[in-house]
């Protein structure tokens, strides 16, 4: 199981929000490169990158920190926020991005993530289900929709799809510990790879994640646990080992 560190750029500064408003955040560093090196020179394996500008406005903004971190590591980086059209998401790919996040893309255009599988393989594109009372969130979460996050997933393995990051957003940010029923649930029932993330804070945590590993949980996402040092990314990917 991976122990997968998260960078969240806002403004071109590394950021954590907390559930997601924009108007709660706190700022970590000025260079998410830099943060992207430190986490490799941990021993990530792969680095969750979230454009936040981008996903508020529909589009990616900070590319060029993006682009940056790139450059600075050679570990895989996976890319999301913003990517709503079969162009940005193959610009992304074709640029170095190991894979791409889609959420509100996939949700609006379905048709454009079995496009992206047919071009890219299902390894280079994989579904954010960031979900709020179990319903899907879009437009960097500032919209709950009716889509039941079950349903999606299922919708989206129709689409090819074998991998998912799945988002408590009443969790994220809160280290409050992860939603382990709904992400245990998701796993079960669609049958595919689940990603968890939100609300890690502990190694209990991880090791209660690590617990879901034979219902279909390959990973966990951690964000503001590793920036508040509750514990070293070193030592998540121990305890997940």
């Amino acid at each position: 199981m991976q122990a997968i560190p998260a960078i969240d750029i806002l403004d071109g500064q590394c950021v954590r929000l907390t559930k997601g408003d924009y108007s709660n955040k706190k700022v970590y560093h000025e260079d998410p490169s830099a943060v992207a090196l430190k986490w490799q020179s941990e021993g990530a394996a792969l680095i969750h990158v979230v454009d936040l500008d981008g996903a508020r406005e529909g589009r990616p903004v900070n590319t060029d920190a993006i682009a940056k971190i790139l450059k600075t590591v050679s570990v895989p980086v996976e890319v999301g926020g913003g990517i709503r059209s079969f162009e940005s998401a193959a610009r992304l790919l074709d640029s170095g991005v190991r894979r791409v996040v889609l959420g509100t893309g996939a949700v609006a255009k379905p048709e454009m993530v079995r496009r992206l599988v047919d071009r890219f393989g299902p390894n280079r594109v994989v579904i954010g289900i960031d979900a709020k009372a179990g319903r899907v969130a879009t437009a960097g979460w500032t919209a709950i929709q009716s889509t039941d996050a079950i349903e999606l997933a299922l919708a989206m393995k129709a689409m090819g799809i074998t991998d998912v990051i799945y988002t408590d957003i009443d969790r994220d940010g809160t280290m409050s510990g992860p939603n382990l029923e709904f992400t245990r649930a998701l796993a079960r029932r669609s049958g595919l790879n689940v990603i968890a993330s939100g609300g890690v804070a502990s190694l209990s945590d991880l090791l209660a994640i690590k617990a879901l590993e034979k219902d279909g949980v390959t990973g966990v996402i951690i964000g503001k646990a590793l920036y508040e040092q509750a514990f070293s990314l070193n030592d998540a990917i121990e305890a997940l080992a």
